[in-house]
């Protein structure tokens, strides 16, 4: 089965951004506030029946086609439409709010779900602002920090996160816990468990609300989620990684720290090398160059192009001067000489 080219599908969000997005895509944006595009997508957004599903050109909703041949899709022939995997690209117009997601111990005991919300972030730009925050350089106590979401106190809670500097290429691996926000101008590709899971600290920053903010649980369960013990620098270093995402690799290049493959791999494939991309089911997107996708066919892909690469597409390479991100759930895909 060949891949499939899928339509934009840019989100209306709670806060601001989208033009980079746009950019990269060469799509436009219909209001301020389309800060995410989410890619090969087969989950909805939280209370959403629709909205988040990814469709591909000729319009069939991605999700019903991996239903109805799980086998080709996924490898597997469980009639599931679960991927493992949830792509997005992001592109923070503003400061994103302090928040937190689940592991999946919390999602399987209060939310019937067996994903939590790891994810990881690979930066393709970062202006303004220019950093992530991520994770407490102290111990926080968790009444202080109930008290300052309460009152909303970004003051109180933003310093006591490291701030991290970041540039094109940077991988960062965010454990599902791990309070964090990304900074204004900061455009990334996220790479995450394929759910819609955030404990949100710190809403007034944005169009949402309390009530929006904690899953519909309640703050009381949903704080038992979000992780107050310290960062360490020694393990903050070890969540990231850089690669030189413009230099010519002769290899399929992981992206994101070694810690994240029980969850998800991100690999930067480059045109024209023998290496290829195992068989499995992987959301592909091409970051610049054109050529061709090929495996059990071939396909023309230019910049800006997304892709839904199936199981059944066979190991597979990219040709001519492509440079193109390839995500893949855990376990499948791996890279074959």
């Amino acid at each position: 089965m060949m891949p499939a080219v899928l339509r934009p599908n840019l989100i209306d969000h709670f806060y601001a951004g989208g033009a980079k997005i746009a950019a990269l895509r060469g799509i436009a944006t219909t209001s301020s506030r389309q800060p995410e595009e989410w890619i090969a997508s087969t989950v909805a957004r939280a209370g959403e029946s629709r909205i988040g599903l990814a469709t591909t050109v000729k319009g069939d909703v991605l999700r019903d086609l991996v239903t109805a041949d799980p086998k080709t899709w996924l490898g597997s022939p469980e009639a599931t439409p679960d991927t493992g995997l949830l792509v997005k690209l992001l592109d923070a117009g503003q400061r994103l709010p302090v928040h937190a997601h689940p592991d999946r111990s919390f999602a399987r005991q209060h939310l019937d779900c067996a994903h939590g919300k790891t994810e990881a972030w690979l930066v393709l730009d970062a202006t303004g602002d220019g950093a992530v925050y991520l994770g407490w350089k102290d111990p926080v106590d968790p009444a202080d920090l109930a008290a300052a979401r309460d009152a909303q106190d970004s003051e109180w809670m933003l310093p006591r996160l490291h701030r991290v500097a970041v540039r094109r290429g940077d991988g960062i691996l965010v454990p599902a816990g791990t309070p964090h926000a990304i900074g204004e101008g900061t455009f990334v590709a996220e790479v995450q468990e394929p759910t819609d899971f955030s404990i949100v600290l710190e809403w007034s920053l944005t169009t949402s609300t309390r009530e929006d903010s904690h899953l519909g649980l309640g703050f009381e369960v949903a704080m038992l989620a979000v992780d107050t013990a310290q960062m360490s620098a020694q393990r903050l270093s070890s969540l990231i990684v850089h690669t030189d995402l413009e230099g010519f690799h002769d290899t399929v290049l992981p992206l994101l720290p070694s810690e994240s493959d029980a969850f998800f791999r991100l690999d930067l494939v480059c045109g024209g090398i023998r290496e290829t991309v195992g068989a499995g089911f992987a959301a592909v997107v091409v970051l610049s160059g054109r050529g061709r996708l090929l495996g059990d066919g071939a396909i023309d892909v230019s910049a800006g192009d997304v892709l839904a690469v199936p199981a059944g597409f066979g190991e597979w390479r990219a040709d001519g001067n492509v440079r193109a991100l390839a995500a893949r759930p855990a376990g499948q895909g791996m890279p074959h000489v």
